[in-house]
């Protein structure tokens, strides 16, 4: 049997730290004394100085200075809702691609569409997609579902118990749906789907959250459902818990890519051959053929859904609107398909899990406040159609890649952006 190199080197490392630092000293648990941070809720100037002067022992002023800057210091109360123990803002490049034309449901025009990224290459790689998109007419896009799931867990002694529960939670429904909503102006509980493990129930509860991405908001109003439920409830509940690790919150689900959480989008351009050639350097016959590896690629290595590099796009786009960047875990879900139509290339993204929204959560914060009013989608109203943007922008970036690919540009283009790091 032959042992993998990379198995042989890790033994290597880790002897050679061992051989300096005899392993019972160094990962023995401590006693040493520490000097425990204490959690500052509300931001002030003298709040982030005394944290500075607690970081200035490994970062230096220029660090400081860095992330507290004039402009961050001048109010930090304006983040007090957004974060704890505050000591400053990163700031992450921005840049800007369009026109992205867009002939939606919700969104209609041209956007230009603000990205923050650190990653060289991936504005020019989307610009190039959204110009080759524009070429060929723009993009079509539809938000098809809406609905944002919590799943809370109740624990039974019995499975004669869970299944009595599931009874009087569908003959009670009307109820426990006026518990939830009665937390929220905008949130609406559309269904409610009990999933049975033997003695432990999950409710699948589905919210509509007008324009916010509405985390929090699904998250209280079930909370009262199932203080509802547990006060009133005759079946005697052992445990229940306001998320049971069911709903695919922040992470890629098979639930997300079936049913979707949040909101689920398609969009659809289709590229006449001289756009393909004269716009993006290469042929439809050679993107269809790298897709076809592609493909093949991403089921044989086990990938929910199959598609290039939504991640990229989205968090970019997450990070420059204000969005909860970790959904890019659940959101970056979905099918990419590319097809012959006659001598052109027909190019699609359904992507079920789009967390985002024009209200709520980071969007008022300044940097990303002015990118959601960079795209004329700040407010309510606007939701739908940020989407939609969302779902287009993921599209230029897999036309792009795969074109890159195909025509064995990826690794020039690469090195020739990113030659300055």
């Amino acid at each position: 049997m032959t042992i993998p190199s990379h198995v042989i080197d890790m033994l290597r490392k880790v002897r050679a730290t061992f051989q300096a630092e005899p392993l019972a000293n160094r990962m023995q648990p401590s006693a040493a004394a520490f000097a425990a941070l204490r959690p500052v809720r509300r931001a002030t100037a003298a709040s982030v100085a005394k944290y500075w002067n607690r970081l200035l022992d490994t970062a230096s002023t220029q660090d400081r200075d860095a992330l507290a800057d004039p402009l961050t210091m001048a109010d930090p109360a304006l983040f007090d809702a957004n974060i704890e123990n505050f000591i400053g803002t990163v700031k992450i490049p921005v840049g800007i691609i369009g026109p992205l034309r867009i002939n939606g449901l919700n969104a209609h025009g041209d956007y230009n569409v603000p990205l923050a990224t650190t990653e060289a290459a991936l504005v020019a790689s989307y610009g190039r997609g959204a110009y080759a998109a524009a070429k060929s007419g723009g993009i079509s896009t539809a938000l098809l579902y809406e609905g944002v799931i919590r799943t809370p867990a109740f624990v039974f002694d019995s499975l004669v118990n869970a299944g009595l529960f599931v009874e009087w939670v569908v003959n009670d429904i009307e109820t426990l749906k006026a518990a939830a909503e009665a937390t929220t102006r905008h949130g609406k509980l559309t269904s409610v789907e009990p999933m049975v493990d033997n003695n432990i129930v999950f409710l699948i509860c589905r919210y509509t959250t007008g324009d916010a991405a509405g985390q929090n908001m699904v998250t209280i109003a079930t909370n009262a459902l199932c203080e509802d439920i547990n006060a009133r409830c005759p079946i005697k509940v052992k445990a229940w818990y306001i998320e049971g690790n069911f709903s695919g919150d922040k992470k890629a689900s098979f639930l997300g890519l079936v049913t979707g959480r949040g909101r689920k989008v398609s969009a659809s351009v289709t590229l006449p051959a001289k756009v393909v050639e004269t716009v993006l350097g290469t042929s439809v016959q050679a993107m269809l053929d790298y897709g076809q590896v592609a493909n093949l690629g991403s089921h044989l290595s086990g990938q929910l859904g199959a598609q290039a590099h939504y991640a990229n796009g989205l968090a970019a786009l997450y990070l420059a609107t204000g969005q909860d960047a970790a959904c890019v875990a659940e959101s970056a879900v979905g099918i990419t398909r590319m097809e012959a139509r006659g001598d052109d290339l027909f190019c699609s993204v359904t992507m079920p899990n789009i967390l985002v929204g024009s209200v709520g959560g980071g969007t008022s914060l300044p940097s990303q406040s002015a990118g959601l009013n960079i795209l004329g989608l700040k407010g309510a109203g606007k939701g739908a159609a940020l989407a939609e943007v969302a779902a287009a922008t993921c599209l230029c970036g897999e036309i792009s890649i795969v074109a890159a690919i195909a025509a064995g540009h990826f690794t020039r283009a690469h090195q020739q952006l990113a030659r300055h790091r």
